[in-house]
Protein backbone atom coordinates (compact mmCIF):
# COMPACT_ATOMS: atom_id res chain seq x y z
CA UNK A 1 0.00 0.00 0.00
CA UNK A 2 3.12 2.50 0.97
CA UNK A 3 4.59 1.65 -2.83
CA UNK A 4 1.47 2.56 -4.15
CA UNK A 5 1.28 5.66 -2.63
CA UNK A 6 4.72 6.56 -3.32
CA UNK A 7 4.23 5.67 -6.79
CA UNK A 8 1.20 7.52 -7.23
CA UNK A 9 2.65 10.60 -5.48
CA UNK A 10 5.48 10.22 -8.15
CA UNK A 11 3.01 10.34 -10.72
CA UNK A 12 1.15 12.77 -9.70
CA UNK A 13 3.90 15.46 -9.17
CA UNK A 14 6.11 14.11 -11.80
CA UNK A 15 9.42 14.34 -9.44
CA UNK A 16 12.17 12.12 -9.97
CA UNK A 17 14.78 11.25 -7.33
CA UNK A 18 17.65 13.85 -8.16
CA UNK A 19 20.31 11.38 -6.58
CA UNK A 20 19.26 7.95 -7.66
CA UNK A 21 22.50 6.63 -8.38
CA UNK A 22 23.99 7.37 -5.29
CA UNK A 23 20.69 6.17 -3.53
CA UNK A 24 21.20 2.76 -4.96
CA UNK A 25 24.22 2.48 -3.15
CA UNK A 26 23.49 3.27 -0.04
CA UNK A 27 22.12 1.45 2.93
CA UNK A 28 19.49 4.17 3.31
CA UNK A 29 16.24 2.52 2.55
CA UNK A 30 13.19 4.56 2.15
CA UNK A 31 10.96 1.72 3.33
CA UNK A 32 13.34 1.42 6.72
CA UNK A 33 12.67 4.86 7.01
CA UNK A 34 9.20 4.89 7.25
CA UNK A 35 9.17 1.34 9.30
CA UNK A 36 11.28 3.22 12.06
CA UNK A 37 9.05 5.83 12.01
CA UNK A 38 6.06 3.77 12.45
CA UNK A 39 7.69 1.74 15.19
CA UNK A 40 8.86 4.62 17.13
CA UNK A 41 5.41 6.40 16.93
CA UNK A 42 3.71 3.30 17.91
CA UNK A 43 6.13 2.78 21.01
CA UNK A 44 5.75 6.36 22.18
CA UNK A 45 1.83 6.52 21.68
CA UNK A 46 1.74 3.33 23.78
CA UNK A 47 4.12 4.97 26.45
CA UNK A 48 1.94 8.48 26.37
CA UNK A 49 -1.19 5.91 26.81
CA UNK A 50 0.41 4.50 29.23
CA UNK A 51 1.53 7.61 31.35
CA UNK A 52 -2.16 9.33 30.77
CA UNK A 53 -3.81 6.06 32.37
CA UNK A 54 -1.26 5.89 35.37
CA UNK A 55 -1.79 9.57 35.72
CA UNK A 56 -5.06 9.43 35.93
CA UNK A 57 -5.42 6.94 38.10
CA UNK A 58 -3.70 8.71 40.57
CA UNK A 59 -5.40 11.63 40.32
CA UNK A 60 -8.40 9.06 40.74
CA UNK A 61 -7.15 7.42 43.74
CA UNK A 62 -6.01 10.34 45.52
CA UNK A 63 -8.83 13.17 44.67
CA UNK A 64 -12.07 11.31 44.82
CA UNK A 65 -12.80 8.78 47.68
CA UNK A 66 -14.01 5.69 46.54
CA UNK A 67 -17.50 4.46 46.04
CA UNK A 68 -18.80 2.23 49.00
CA UNK A 69 -17.45 1.55 52.83
CA UNK A 70 -14.82 4.25 53.25
CA UNK A 71 -17.45 6.85 51.32
CA UNK A 72 -20.12 5.96 54.36
CA UNK A 73 -17.26 5.90 57.26
CA UNK A 74 -16.51 9.67 55.68
CA UNK A 75 -20.22 10.65 55.60
CA UNK A 76 -20.69 9.13 59.57
CA UNK A 77 -17.70 10.93 60.47
CA UNK A 78 -19.21 14.40 58.85
CA UNK A 79 -22.15 13.51 61.80
CA UNK A 80 -19.43 13.82 64.34
CA UNK A 81 -18.29 17.48 63.39
CA UNK A 82 -20.10 20.68 65.46
CA UNK A 83 -20.68 22.65 62.25
CA UNK A 84 -24.43 21.95 61.22
CA UNK A 85 -23.67 22.38 57.38
CA UNK A 86 -21.07 19.36 57.88
CA UNK A 87 -23.71 17.42 59.89
CA UNK A 88 -26.49 17.81 57.36
CA UNK A 89 -24.07 16.91 54.47
CA UNK A 90 -23.18 13.88 55.92
CA UNK A 91 -27.00 12.90 57.07
CA UNK A 92 -27.69 13.91 52.85
CA UNK A 93 -25.32 11.18 51.76
CA UNK A 94 -26.34 8.65 54.49
CA UNK A 95 -29.62 9.11 52.83
CA UNK A 96 -28.49 8.68 49.44
CA UNK A 97 -26.73 5.51 50.40
CA UNK A 98 -29.58 3.93 51.68
CA UNK A 99 -31.27 2.39 48.82
CA UNK A 100 -31.22 -1.29 49.78
CA UNK A 101 -31.21 -3.43 52.88
CA UNK A 102 -27.60 -4.47 52.96
CA UNK A 103 -26.34 -0.61 52.63
CA UNK A 104 -28.78 0.06 55.32
CA UNK A 105 -27.76 -2.22 57.54
CA UNK A 106 -24.09 -1.49 56.64
CA UNK A 107 -24.76 2.24 58.04
CA UNK A 108 -26.60 1.14 61.05
CA UNK A 109 -23.12 -1.39 61.81
CA UNK A 110 -20.99 1.80 61.36
CA UNK A 111 -22.77 3.32 63.84
CA UNK A 112 -24.53 5.73 61.42
CA UNK A 113 -27.94 5.44 62.88
CA UNK A 114 -26.99 6.39 66.42
CA UNK A 115 -24.83 9.74 65.12
CA UNK A 116 -28.28 10.40 63.06
CA UNK A 117 -30.13 10.27 66.43
CA UNK A 118 -27.46 12.21 68.66
CA UNK A 119 -27.90 14.78 65.69
CA UNK A 120 -31.20 14.82 65.56
CA UNK A 121 -31.16 15.24 69.64
CA UNK A 122 -28.99 18.22 69.79
CA UNK A 123 -30.24 19.90 66.40
CA UNK A 124 -30.46 23.65 67.00
CA UNK A 125 -32.32 24.28 63.47
CA UNK A 126 -34.71 23.34 61.50
CA UNK A 127 -32.96 22.34 58.58
CA UNK A 128 -30.19 19.91 60.29
CA UNK A 129 -33.42 18.20 61.63
CA UNK A 130 -34.75 18.09 58.66
CA UNK A 131 -32.00 15.98 56.60
CA UNK A 132 -31.50 13.96 60.21
CA UNK A 133 -35.00 12.53 59.89
CA UNK A 134 -35.36 12.38 56.23
CA UNK A 135 -32.23 9.94 56.65
CA UNK A 136 -33.66 8.21 59.73
CA UNK A 137 -36.76 7.51 57.11
CA UNK A 138 -34.12 6.16 54.63
CA UNK A 139 -32.97 4.02 57.10
CA UNK A 140 -36.50 2.91 58.23
CA UNK A 141 -37.38 0.85 55.04
CA UNK A 142 -35.56 -1.94 56.38
CA UNK A 143 -37.02 -3.75 59.09
CA UNK A 144 -33.55 -5.37 61.04
CA UNK A 145 -32.86 -1.04 60.92
CA UNK A 146 -35.95 -0.50 62.23
CA UNK A 147 -34.65 -2.90 65.61
CA UNK A 148 -31.47 -1.05 65.79
CA UNK A 149 -33.06 2.21 65.50
CA UNK A 150 -35.44 0.81 68.59
CA UNK A 151 -32.88 -0.54 70.50
CA UNK A 152 -31.01 2.73 70.37
CA UNK A 153 -33.77 4.73 71.65
CA UNK A 154 -34.74 6.51 68.37
CA UNK A 155 -38.88 6.85 69.25
CA UNK A 156 -38.19 8.85 72.56
CA UNK A 157 -35.83 11.13 70.25
CA UNK A 158 -37.90 11.39 67.47
CA UNK A 159 -41.10 12.29 69.73
CA UNK A 160 -38.55 14.77 71.47
CA UNK A 161 -38.16 16.47 67.52
CA UNK A 162 -40.46 19.98 68.06
CA UNK A 163 -42.98 20.31 65.45
CA UNK A 164 -42.48 23.27 63.22
CA UNK A 165 -45.07 25.48 61.00
CA UNK A 166 -42.65 26.52 58.71
CA UNK A 167 -41.18 22.80 56.93
CA UNK A 168 -44.12 20.82 57.14
CA UNK A 169 -41.60 17.97 56.02
CA UNK A 170 -40.19 17.50 59.28
CA UNK A 171 -43.85 16.78 60.78
CA UNK A 172 -44.09 14.30 57.72
CA UNK A 173 -41.06 12.14 58.23
CA UNK A 174 -42.04 12.19 62.15
CA UNK A 175 -44.98 10.78 61.22
CA UNK A 176 -43.76 8.06 58.55
CA UNK A 177 -41.09 6.90 61.09
CA UNK A 178 -43.60 6.89 64.04
CA UNK A 179 -45.66 4.96 61.85
CA UNK A 180 -43.28 2.90 61.01
CA UNK A 181 -42.39 1.71 64.49
CA UNK A 182 -45.72 0.97 65.28
CA UNK A 183 -46.61 -1.18 62.39
CA UNK A 184 -43.53 -3.23 63.87
CA UNK A 185 -45.08 -2.84 66.70
CA UNK A 186 -42.29 -0.60 68.82
CA UNK A 187 -44.35 1.65 70.28
CA UNK A 188 -44.85 0.04 73.29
Amino acid sequence: MRALAAHLNTFLFKRRPWNAQSRNFSSFNGKDEASLEQEAERKIGWLLKLFFAGTATFVAYQFFPYMGDNLMHQSVSLLHVKDPLFKRMGASRLARFAIDDQRRMKIVEIGGAQELLNMLGSAKDERTQKEALKALSALSKSDEAVKALNNAGAISVIKSTPDTFEDAEIGAYKLNLLKRFQDLRYDI
